[in-house]
């Protein structure tokens, strides 16, 4: 019989977003975002894994300072003083395609002079970016990192629990286990999980057990093995 779980783990309010999880490995991001404007730098970076909350904290901040939102991709040197021209500066995905360096490096002079704040976000280390502007690399690798680690078994748990919840599928403490044990490390796959099981289940009119469960699993996880 399916049981009413606990949720042990923190929360952040993420400003009309839905909570923020909060656990061992993001609560250094967690804490970047929420030291603003007392930030040791103009510009900070955040960085982890996709799927594992970069944007979502990134919003948060976005909102809390009233920045301007880019992509990294799209940024151009005449666009910078207009996307400057407010209280600060999110450039999402840095280093996940190319960017215009000469851009990205007026965006930094020009946070500095007008005492404007820049967070980023990126999946890889600057120094495994391949930017070609030694100034730029530097400038970069002075920031501030707060990094996004793999999610451990109690946030894991934490997010597949709260999907469950969301979608009204009441799941039990074996089950729970079971997919955190088996599972990729990762907060995408949890939601990606979660979805396929409540659409499969919906599809074929059943109830989901650890069997069910561990089938839909199984189909996700395997295209990737191969």
């Amino acid at each position: 019989m399916a049981v009413q779980l606990t949720l042990d783990l923190g929360h952040r309010a993420a400003l009309g977003r839905e909570d923020f999880l909060v656990a061992q490995s993001n609560e250094a991001a967690v804490a970047l975002v929420d030291q603003w404007p007392r930030w040791p730098s103009y510009a900070a970076i955040i960085e982890g894994p996709p799927g594992s909350g970069k944007s979502h904290l990134a919003t948060v901040w976005q909102r809390a300072s009233e920045a301007v939102l880019t992509e990294a991709a799209s940024l151009s040197v005449d666009a910078v003083p207009a996307l400057l021209d407010g209280q600060g500066l999110v450039v999402e995905n840095l280093g996940e395609d190319r960017v215009d360096e000469t851009a990205l490096f007026h965006v930094l002079n020009l946070a500095l002079q007008t005492g404007k704040h820049v967070l980023f976000t990126t999946v890889r280390p600057v120094a495994r970016m391949g930017l070609a502007l030694p100034d730029l690399v530097s400038r970069l690798m002075a920031l501030p990192v707060a990094r996004i680690l793999p999610p451990d078994d109690a946030l894991l748990r934490g997010v597949l629990l709260k999907h469950f919840s969301e979608r009204q599928i009441a799941i039990d403490e074996p089950l729970l286990n079971y997919l955190v044990a088996r599972m990729p490390r990762s907060l995408g796959m949890a939601r990606e999980l979660i979805a396929a099981i409540d659409a499969a289940a919906f599809a074929e009119k059943a109830e989901v057990t650890r069997s069910f469960a561990g089938k839909v699993l199984a189909r996700l996880v395997e295209p990737e093995l191969g």
